[in-house]
């Protein structure tokens, strides 16, 4: 490509990438834009959750208190932790992370830009179903932890319970596809020459952030499924009349939630990776250390769920193993903190408001891991348990992981955002009315979990002792909200009054400050080639020939939104990614699937097959007019080097997110296998039962339809490989799997009185699983067909043929498992 002026190259870019303004705005799918929402919106929730901590803070701040009755009490109470849980911190990281991450990694935007929007429109959707159940007074009243029996029919007879079922389940939509998202874009969009070992840690942190997301956010899916099933058609898994366990609720939640608890800590901890080295003015020690506790914490968190439960009769040998593995954790958790005040130490801190909220989370966090310490250690969790002590170390942790390092990157990264510095005129008194209103609200919470105070309640005597701090817990709750408020204020006065600056105001060594600021809508004219580790790059050179074109891509092409594709290690580059335009189609998508759950939510059950329906033909509508119909070959992409498309190679982001989606459903299908094992083993009222008579022919006959069906598709792709028709190959395993759909469904209808007993309600929704992936791969064959028919499949061009035998071998491992368990469960009788 010949060389061509900064401002015309900008002028080309711009016009591929932008957002066009008005209603258009609502197809974008830029990821910066997109980003922005995210965190726009978190905010939104932030404030909602945080005015409803004033209310609980108000009703408690006396004894015998009538500010609120105890029935809006607990919606209040159960919508508090939810809008901080599930709508705030998680999706605060996820938009932060979105619009930041490529920015650091030298790209030009995420990887499935359409699957961001459509993540951020469910995040929209979900949350508004909550929120307007909570203004309709249907709210969610159960806690935000929603155990059962409390959330089952008998004891919730309302929606209350539906709409945090199903809300919640329409939001982990967006958690589950940003998981994907993020881990797909670390490892294969990186600048040319980001090898994994230089990578800035904030990458690294959100890598292991979103693999926990993608293992740990299916087992609540599982459970919310159960228990709308069991609400609404009454099949009782957690009924322990019909052989189901109220523990195994809980058993599912924390399998979710205490991974949960580290998916919030880790954003942040990134964030104070990527800060203190800045205003220490010198690398981050121990690099390679800091990397191997990140990992080493991923692993160890899901080790650790039932320190949750240590009161509920768990035997003690596995009381001694999770209280081992509790206190283990706090080891890579040292591991970061002893490198940040090594870092510290070892330069030449420069304060700024950053430094104060890192000076705050130290403070707060350490607070809060001594005692979660000392909940790791059973006899004082069996005192503790469901005391306030618990909330007030749930907040110091969540508060100071989380909420501290945020404000510390509010101040460090808004400059980027908004191309302004900070007036600093309201951010030094915000800063402390934060710090000792937190202080004073949640310290005082240790005393008076102490003295016995439990959590959860409405009212409280006033002979107990906990008047006082009650009170002063809640002044200093106030203070606390009067804080957060002055931060809002500084923040907007900044956009407004701020004084304008060019590139890298910190003197930062991570590529995010060498795009302009405010970000360009493609952020790099040029994609950097990179020579080192990634957090020690220098923005402020770099920037001006990235702007030049100097770098890979530095031109436009076709009209196309280009970036880099790299080996996934060594970072060498490897295919240019074509990435789709702007589209309302993930909009419709979003709104499809939302009526999907309002029919559910509304008891319109004929109208939810139809939503279902239309949402997949939104979703195959998606790539109709993407990829190629003929081989191109390697292009040019500067630096003197060539690549291929990514149509054209055979491991691409698209076969990689495949990989990765199948890793979370097969870890939503092991929740399942483990509760029906749980059932079997633990729960009552499986004794005595008769053995099921089932015709398990048809099973057996779908189990061989179902592995022929993924023989078929595998001969497929080889024969596409040797570039000869795979079309007879492909219509053959689709009809395969179809026919399995069709066996496992007479299978299914023939399982007697699944409301009866939970051992038929097991077998009931582990067969409909293994029925539905046998559908599933019917439909990704059938797309693998059609797509070779429209001309868009070769041997070079082979995307779709993977994709169809990867989920076709899914589909028949599932159903011969399910088969499995079904049969084990149907003699279930015979074990006294």
């Amino acid at each position: 490509m010949s060389d061509i002026s900064p401002i015309r190259l900008h002028k080309q870019l711009d016009a591929i990438w932008r957002t066009p303004p008005g209603l258009g705005r609502l197809a974008s799918v830029n990821h910066s834009v997109l980003g922005k929402r995210f965190m726009v919106l978190a905010l939104v929730f932030f404030a909602i959750g945080g005015f409803l901590s004033m209310l609980i803070r108000a009703q408690l701040a006396t004894p015998h208190s009538a500010f609120i009755g105890p029935d809006l009490y607990n919606q209040i109470f159960t919508m508090h932790g939810t809008v901080m849980m599930f709508l705030f911190a998680i999706p605060m990281a996820e938009g932060f992370v979105i619009y930041m991450l490529p920015k650091m990694l030298g790209a030009r935007d995420m990887a499935f830009p359409r699957l961001t929007a459509y993540g951020f429109w469910c995040y929209l959707f979900g949350g508004a179903i909550l929120v307007a159940a909570m203004l309709a007074g249907a709210a969610p009243n159960s806690g935000w932890f929603m155990y059962t029996p409390l959330s089952s029919k008998p004891y919730t007879p309302g929606i209350n319970a539906d709409v945090w079922l199903l809300g919640i389940t329409f939001v982990e939509i967006s958690a589950v596809t940003a998981a994907v998202e993020i881990f797909v874009s670390i490892l294969k969009m990186r600048a040319p020459g980001m090898a994994l070992t230089r990578m800035p840690l904030m990458a690294w942190y959100m890598l292991v952030t979103s693999g926990m997301m993608i293992v740990g956010f299916p087992p609540l899916i599982l459970g919310s499924i159960l228990l709308e099933l069991e609400r609404a058609f009454g099949l009782p898994f957690f009924d322990p009349v019909r052989g189901g366990d109220p523990l195994l609720w809980q058993h599912l939640f924390w399998l979710f939630g205490h991974p949960e608890v580290y998916i919030i800590f880790l954003p942040g901890a990134g964030a104070l990776s990527t800060i203190i080295p800045v205003f220490a003015q010198r690398p981050i020690l121990g690099y390679r250390a800091i990397i191997a506790a990140i990992v080493a914490l991923g692993f160890l968190s899901f080790g650790l769920w039932v320190h949750h439960m240590f009161t509920v009769g768990i035997p003690h040998l596995a009381l001694a193993f999770f209280s081992a593995a509790s206190a283990l954790v706090a080891i890579p958790t040292a591991v970061q903190i002893f490198a940040w005040l090594g870092t510290l130490a070892s330069g030449r801190p420069r304060w700024d408001i950053p430094m104060l909220y890192v000076l705050g989370f130290f403070i707060v966090f350490v607070i809060g891991g001594l005692t979660g310490v000392m909940l790791a250690m059973v006899p004082f969790n069996t005192q503790a348990h469901d005391s306030y002590f618990v909330v007030a170390h749930l907040h110091y942790v969540l508060v100071g992981g989380f909420v501290f390092p945020m404000l510390a990157g509010l101040y460090h990264w808004l400059p980027h955002i908004s191309g302004r510095q900070s007036l600093y005129r309201l951010s030094i008194p915000a800063f402390w009315l934060i710090l000792i209103g937190f202080n004073l609200t949640f310290f005082l919470m240790h005393l008076t979990g102490l003295m016995g105070m439990p959590r959860r309640i409405s009212t409280y005597p006033s002979n107990w002792g906990w008047d006082w701090l009650n009170l002063l817990s809640s002044v200093g709750g106030f203070i606390l909200a009067m804080g957060f408020a002055l931060t809002l204020a500084d923040v907007v006065l900044q956009f407004r009054f701020g004084r304008r600056f060019r590139r890298d105001p910190w003197k930062a060594g991570t590529l995010e400050w060498a795009t302009p600021t405010p970000p360009s809508n493609y952020n790099f004219a040029a994609i950097p080639a990179i020579d080192r580790r990634a957090d020690q790059v220098e923005p402020a050179r770099i920037g001006p020939a990235l702007a030049g074109g100097r770098g890979y891509l530095g031109f436009a092409r076709n009209n196309d939104q280009e970036t880099m594709g790299v080996d996934i290690v060594s970072g060498a580059p490897e295919h240019v990614m074509v990435l789709p335009r702007r589209t309302f189609l993930p909009l419709w998508t979003a709104l499809s699937t939302g009526s999907f759950f309002l029919a559910l939510l509304f008891g319109l059950y004929w109208l939810a097959p139809i939503c279902a329906l239309a949402t997949v033909i939104l979703f195959l509508a998606w790539p109709i007019a993407l990829g190629r119909k003929k081989d191109i070959g390697p292009v040019d992409i500067g630096m003197g080097q060539t690549a291929p498309f990514d149509v054209e190679m055979p491991n691409n982001a698209s076969v990689l997110a495949n990989r990765v989606t199948l890793v979370m459903n097969g870890t939503l299908y092991a929740s399942l296998i483990f509760g029906g094992l749980f059932l079997l083993v633990v729960a009552p009222n499986w004794a005595g039962a008769d053995r099921l008579d089932l015709p398990w022919w048809l099973g057996i006959l779908a189990v061989v339809l179902a592995f022929c069906g993924a023989g078929s598709d595998w001969a497929a792709r080889e024969r596409n490989g040797s570039g000869q028709s795979p079309g007879a190959l492909l219509a053959a395993g689709t009809l395969m799997q179809l026919a399995g759909l069709i066996l496992l469904s007479l299978l299914i209808a023939a399982v007697p009185e699944p409301t009866g007993h939970a051992r038929q309600a097991v077998i009931f929704a582990t067969l409909a699983y293994a029925a539905l992936h046998c559908a599933l791969a019917a439909l990704m064959s059938g797309h693998a067909l059609w797509r070779f028919a429209r001309g868009y499949v070769s041997a070079r061009r082979n995307t779709e043929m993977t994709l169809a035998w990867l989920w076709n071998g899914y589909a028949a491992i599932v159903a011969l498992t399910a088969l499995g368990l079904a049969a084990l469960l149907g003699t279930a009788g015979d074990f006294p």
